[in-house]
């Protein structure tokens, strides 16, 4: 069995066609179809059904597909490593954020990092947090931050390393706008603009409501702070921000006042698989990470599992 074996086959079952598989692959597609055939004669089965235009793996070739992708991904992975044991400070970090963080956080982060190695690469990867954990495990990003903290997980581990404030945002023109500071009750029986489903905002900001003794009434959703933050600012409702997610100005800017009935916070951790060696490049810039929190948010990251009073606090 070779490696082209191997390489061919993955690319076949991701597109689903010989032909693009070839093209992507910048070789003949009658190249493509002798080493598939030959993969299929040394495994003895068939990798392969025909579905109109397009292939379609064979649950046994589901299940070769998968290890596959995993010795491809170890062998890419080794390459890197050797590449950045002769050459540290040209590798690649992967690092995975959810859409909060990449508007403030994370190039202050990256930048302070460049300063002290210019030459590091990086590779973003904006998500949910279901699809930040499934890029860890899957081993698409080396690190991500992520919020809640992953709780009894096998598979990942890391740090809690910032926490912070939620801000209610209101209209300029809110009777409550000038206040320093407000009770959540105090907006029960306004609009609130809410994260959609799926965003795991939504439910810090709900439970809030709840724990504050009521339920929102949702007149608008979206899905990026800035259209949360400029339908507030434009009057269509109310809503609960993180303060980095307030950062970023613009033509129109909410008002923003500090709840302290209940106080809201949220917890940002920084995560990795478990039980696996960091690549020398993503290695250093996890250690410059714990160090930074560390000085500059005040006391050192938290090892592993959050308490149950941070068991509410979530992120996008």
């Amino acid at each position: 069995m070779e490696l082209r074996q191997l390489l061919y086959f993955v690319k076949v079952a991701q597109k689903e066609h010989v032909t693009q598989a070839a093209e992507e692959l910048h070789v003949a597609q009658s190249a493509v179809s002798r080493q598939i055939h030959q993969l299929e004669e040394e495994l003895g089965v068939k990798l392969f059904l025909q579905k109109g235009r397009n292939l379609q793996l064979t649950p046994v070739g589901q299940l070769f597909c998968s290890r596959a992708e995993a010795v491809l991904k170890d062998l890419e992975r080794a390459v890197q490593e050797v590449q950045e044991f002769m050459h540290p400070e040209l590798g690649e970090v992967r690092i995975g954020f959810p859409h909060s963080l990449g508007i403030h956080l994370i190039p202050k982060l990256v930048a302070e990092f460049r300063k002290r190695h210019p030459n590091v690469k990086f590779r973003f990867k904006q998500g949910m947090y279901p699809s930040l954990i499934r890029d860890i495990v899957s081993g698409e990003v080396d690190l991500a931050f992520i919020s809640p903290y992953p709780k009894d997980s096998d598979m990942v581990t890391g740090e809690i390393v910032l926490n912070e404030e939620l801000l209610a945002i209101l209209p300029p023109n809110h009777p409550l706008a000038r206040e320093e500071t407000i009770s959540l009750k105090q907006l029960k029986e306004e609009m609130f603009v809410m994260f959609s489903p799926g965003y795991s905002l939504r439910p810090i900001v709900w439970d809030a409501c709840m724990k504050a003794g009521f339920t929102p009434h949702i007149g608008f959703e979206g899905e990026e702070t800035e259209t949360i933050r400029g339908l507030v600012a434009a009057g269509m409702g109310v809503s609960l921000l993180p303060d980095m997610a307030l950062q970023h100005t613009s033509e129109l800017q909410p008002a923003r006042v500090r709840v302290i009935d209940p106080v809201v916070t949220r917890s940002i951790g920084l995560i990795r698989r478990i039980d696996e060696k960091l690549p020398l490049v993503a290695q250093t810039f996890h250690t410059f990470l714990l160090q930074y929190f560390r000085e500059h948010e005040g006391g050192a990251p938290k090892q592993g599992k959050p308490d149950s009073a941070q068991d509410e606090l979530e992120l996008l």
